[in-house]
């Protein structure tokens, strides 16, 4: 397989995992692994213990195949009490230096014979946030006023976890908790730069839920910032200062990200995001306001991409002709924009769109097959859809499916079909010879642009920059015939399988943050 085509259906795979998340996820806020709670839910039992009995200490120079046990006494049964009862000890595998008293997270599934995972030291404070999880509500600004006085904790192990929290809670009661934030500590943690960016991105949107006009002055500084400390978190950092200034805002963001063509590609990247959010959920500035800013892209062609689909979703046809003409100036440093740019023509309900069509196919008729084969979705924009007055967002913003168009715009494949002209989801035998061109190194290069050292990509912006620039073909039309259904059930299928593998490898590395738990058989 080739490295491209295997570039494009590894996108598949993220936009199935992105797709999956939860919808009304904190919008600029990417969790760092599982929390307690959902480990918790998925155990059959859950326990606080006492270590009583470590495991015999290793003697100088000896080895040995037996793995290290340890004997925990069971002081307190979170959850499976049942399971438990009479238990008194258990016994697992544990590497740890902990001493005889101290206590620990044990979890157990599989009954009724249970397999222990190993355990995890507590301090009595940690024990006492453990115990109260089972007992809090399940969603709501409530839960998240416990975990509240957590973020930033001493104990890295709480601060973790309630970030997670935060991070994993719809923007809605992230909001209701506005009377109990405390807007001088939120401050001290954003000018704090031993914070971590995706932390920040969490307390930068929430001073823009509690801040105030005397929070712009601090806000303008740092967006003006040549330090790239200083802007990091750059999209909650945009979304913020426009939550709290409103569209009086958007000239500044203009000038400094979208209009200057040499405004580097993760910043301008990052307005967009926030612009995003502001024409969803933000429900401080018109959309028709925010879409005003996003038209200044239009004229930056290398990155017009980022912003084509979401004209179409929100139905702003007015930029029809200059796109047709961005269609036909395209060159191969641009020519990305070319599908992007057919497939809002095909959503687009005009009469006059059909007819660009048609002329543009002439020019370039690879580009409207792909769009034809790669997207066959319902258009956002082709009908009137008078439910989504307030669409979803997560953090990436993926709250549409046609987003699919994520594997496929930042690749030009050039596709050799059978003599029969069949396209490639149409191909029933023998290889299909797809030898792979164009905008890979372009695309490349432009993302090593942007991953400059101490930026704040490190992070997540840069997963959330990648995917967006595969994001950018979105809208296309819902197939007529029977081969273009099993096409579009061909792409499904494969953006699945892959998605769950990468969510897999996904978890296998976030669960890093914590000891990954082993299970063994109580005898």
């Amino acid at each position: 397989m080739s490295r491209p085509l295997f570039a494009m259906l590894l996108a598949c795979g993220v936009w199935t995992a992105v797709t999956v998340r939860t919808a009304e996820a904190c919008p600029f806020c990417a969790a760092v692994s599982q929390t307690f709670s959902e480990e918790i839910d998925t155990m059959d039992a859950v326990v606080i213990a006492r270590l009583v009995e470590p495991p015999p200490p290793a003697k100088p120079g000896e080895v040995s195949d037996e793995v290290p046990k340890a004997k925990f006494e069971i002081v307190e049964a979170l959850k499976g009490q049942a399971l438990v009862a009479g238990s008194g000890l258990i016994e697992t595998i544990y590497f740890g230096e902990g001493k005889k008293g101290e206590m620990f997270l044990v979890m157990g599934v599989d009954p009724p014979k249970l397999m222990w995972s190993t355990p995890l030291q507590l301090s009595p404070r940690a024990a006492d946030y453990v115990r109260a999880l089972p007992s809090l509500p399940a969603e709501g600004h409530e839960r998240l006023k416990f975990f509240q006085p957590y973020l930033e904790d001493k104990d890295e192990m709480l601060a973790r976890d309630a970030y997670d929290e935060f991070a994993r809670a719809p923007y809605d009661a992230v909001k209701g908790l506005k009377s109990d934030m405390n807007h001088d500590q939120l401050l001290a943690w954003i000018q704090d730069p031993n914070v971590p960016a995706s932390r920040r991105r969490l307390y930068l949107t929430m001073l823009g839920i509690c801040g105030s006009d005397g929070d712009l002055a601090l806000l303008e500084g740092m967006l003006k910032s040549d330090d790239r400390k200083m802007k990091s978190g750059l999209d909650a950092l945009i979304g913020c200062y426009l939550t709290l200034k409103g569209a009086d805002g958007l000239p500044l963001v203009e000038e400094l990200f979208l209009k200057d063509a040499k405004a580097e590609y993760a910043d301008t990247y990052a307005a967009i995001m926030a612009l995003r959010f502001h024409g969803t959920e933000g429900g401080v500035i018109p959309r028709e306001r925010v879409l005003e800013s996003l038209h200044y892209m239009l004229d930056r062609p290398q990155l017009a991409d980022l912003v084509i689909p979401d004209l179409a979703r929100w139905e702003d046809w007015s930029q029809m002709a200059k796109l047709v003409e961005l269609f036909k100036t395209s060159d191969d440093k641009t020519s990305w924009v070319r599908v992007p740019v057919i497939n809002y023509l095909r959503a687009c309900p005009d009469p006059e769109a059909k007819k660009y069509l048609v002329e543009l196919e002439k020019i370039d008729p690879a580009s409207v097959k792909r769009a034809n084969t790669f997207f066959p979705f319902t258009p956002a924009g082709s009908k009137k859809d008078t439910t989504e007055e307030k669409p979803k967002t997560s953090s990436i913003n993926f709250d549409d499916n046609v987003r699919l168009a994520a594997a496929l715009e930042p690749v030009d494949l050039t596709v050799e079909t059978p003599a029969n002209e069949t396209t490639l989801g149409e191909a029933t035998d023998g290889p299909v010879a797809a030898p792979i061109k164009g905008n890979a190194e372009v695309a490349e290069a432009r993302t090593e642009k942007a991953n400059s050292p101490a930026d704040e990509l490190a992070d997540t912006s840069q997963q959330k920059a990648t995917a967006a620039r595969l994001s950018s073909a979105a809208l296309a039309v819902t197939p007529a015939t029977a081969k273009a259904e099993a096409n579009r059930l061909t792409v499904l299928g494969v953006a699945l399988v892959v998605g769950v593998i990468l969510m897999l490898l996904q978890w296998t590395l976030l669960t890093g943050a914590r000891p990954v738990p082993v299970y063994v058989k109580n005898d």
